[in-house]
């Protein structure tokens, strides 16, 4: 029996979301955390230790150490990128912020990688809107660029991007290269050898990140999809079997690369069996994959007759094999976040596919509560701002004066004028989304994407002082410094 498909979506319902708005999101979001700070304790400063330490003369770039320790992810593609950057970078350019201009490059890869897929799954036959008796149903092109749209601000609205995505670790490089190999398997039905081929460079990066284990289940599971289902529905094109066994020997190679390179590594950790580890890995999934995860596991319910029906869907099964993936991942490794940061992707591709199922009553909820919560967190970061500059409200001033104690803060007009301009463009963006205006496929998300940007922004502008006197040894060592300095001192 064919069930049929939940998506009813009219062509004006995904009209093209402006491109030079989108730009500016992914813009500042990138940039913001990459410029202007100091490393952060403790993953980010031990990496690029270990990338300093490869620029000393005779060390084992295939083997990074740093004072004869092996990092905690013996990885080697993420220190090489920013040995490189830092060895390429002018004399003028602090050498901290040299390794991070490749970590800000993968980022914004991903933030493609994962427009992109979601593109190409949205054009699957299977994933087209129910055709409507009297046309004016949406037309393909236009609805796998809403669907794409949606699938980039729900990456963009994820609670728990924002961090760790900003760092120079090996995080950072098996997310981008994770997001790759989902565009090259959204790509797969496409003849060529193209396919194939970024899969290759894909899962041979993710390998080289750390992270072979993963690199291999992603291709195997694109091998499977393929044999299992090669018309994708489209019963026209040819079956890609040519494609199958280009694939399948990307991942044989990436395996004997791997094998011949000793990056394999045992790192699972079965979870524990009392309540408080659980509960701790509970919360992580809930406000780390915030506000992907509801709209994806609606988009199951939604979509399940084309997910455990005889006609399985790709743009179905292909994320939610990544999904399963990843969360495996995260439940039996020490670095639970880290883990299932790489999931953020295809959870997003799956949130994106929720879209055309919503009710209006649904969306109204979604942008009432995004728009509360993010108002107030905004809020809340310009208060304690005024506090640590005025004193007053008394009571954000204490906490700063006791959470940090010895912090002095100083106006700075730049970072002052970034923060009152992203706060504009967010009461612009509510203006615009309560208004009167057609209804978009992607109106839902544009609100949480807009809040997560701006709620970065502004913490990384108004409390970047702080954070810094906090989270970094710049204090610490200019206390050693002056010291050291003293005539009083040895």
């Amino acid at each position: 029996m064919n069930h049929p498909i939940p998506a009813i979506v009219a062509q004006g319902a995904v009209r093209r979301l402006p491109r030079a708005a989108l730009l500016l999101l992914c813009v500042a979001y990138v940039l913001t955390g990459f410029i202007g700070r100091n490393p952060w304790k403790s993953a980010d400063i031990t990496a690029l230790g270990y990338m300093l330490a490869l620029l000393r003369d005779g060390a084992d770039w295939m083997s990074p150490r740093l004072l004869g320790l092996a990092p905690e992810v013996e990885a080697q593609l993420p220190y090489w990128l920013g040995a490189w950057a830092m060895k390429l970078a002018p004399a003028f350019v602090p050498l901290d912020l040299a390794a991070r201009f490749p970590f800000a490059v993968l980022l914004a890869v991903t933030l493609a990688a994962t427009w992109y897929g979601t593109y190409l799954l949205a054009r699957s036959p299977r994933a087209q809107p129910v055709a409507f008796a009297f046309g004016g149903e949406a037309q393909p092109a236009d609805y796998a660029r809403a669907m794409a749209d949606g699938g980039l601000l729900a990456l963009l609205a994820c609670l728990g991007l924002a961090q760790l995505s900003h760092e120079t670790t090996p995080g950072v490089a098996q997310l981008c290269f994770t997001a790759l190999a989902f565009y090259a398997s959204a790509r797969l039905t496409q003849p060529g050898g193209a396919p194939a081929l970024i899969s290759f460079v894909a899962l041979l990066g993710l390998a080289l990140s750390g992270a072979p284990l993963l690199a291999m289940l992603f291709g195997l599971g694109g091998v499977l999809m393929l044999l299992l289902d090669p018309s994708n529905g489209d019963e026209a094109a040819p079956p890609p079997r040519g494609t199958a066994l280009r694939l399948g020997a990307a991942v044989l190679l990436v395996g004997v690369l791997a094998t011949a390179l000793d990056l394999w590594r045992w790192r699972v950790e079965l979870p524990g069996v009392s309540w408080n580890e659980w509960r701790s890995l509970g919360r992580l999934l809930l406000w780390f994959t915030w506000p992907a995860w509801p709209l994806a596991l609606w988009t199951v319910w939604r979509w399940r007759h084309q997910i455990l029906g005889v006609q399985r869907s790709r743009h179905l099964l292909l994320p939610l094999w990544y999904v399963l993936v990843t969360l495996g991942c995260t439940l039996t490794t020490r670095s639970a976040d880290r883990s299932l940061l790489l999931a953020l992707p295809a959870l997003a591709t799956l949130a994106a596919f929720a879209l055309p199922t919503l009710k209006r009553s649904v969306s109204a909820v979604i942008d009432w509560f995004t728009l509360l919560f993010f108002s107030g967190c905004g809020i809340i970061v310009w208060v304690i701002w005024i506090a640590m500059q005025t004193g007053i409200p008394r009571q954000p001033a204490a906490n700063v004066a006791r959470l940090a104690p010895g912090f002095e803060h100083d106006f700075s007009a730049l970072p002052f004028a970034l923060a009152v301009l992203a706060t504009l463009a967010w009461g612009w963006l509510v203006k615009w989304r309560v208004g009167r205006h057609r209804a978009a496929i992607w109106k839902s998300l544009v609100l949480p994407a807009g809040g997560a940007v701006l709620c970065w922004v502004l913490v990384l502008t108004l409390w970047l002082p702080l954070l810094d006197y906090a989270r970094s040894y710049a204090p610490m060592v200019r206390q050693i410094t002056r010291a050291v300095q003293s005539p009083r001192v040895c």
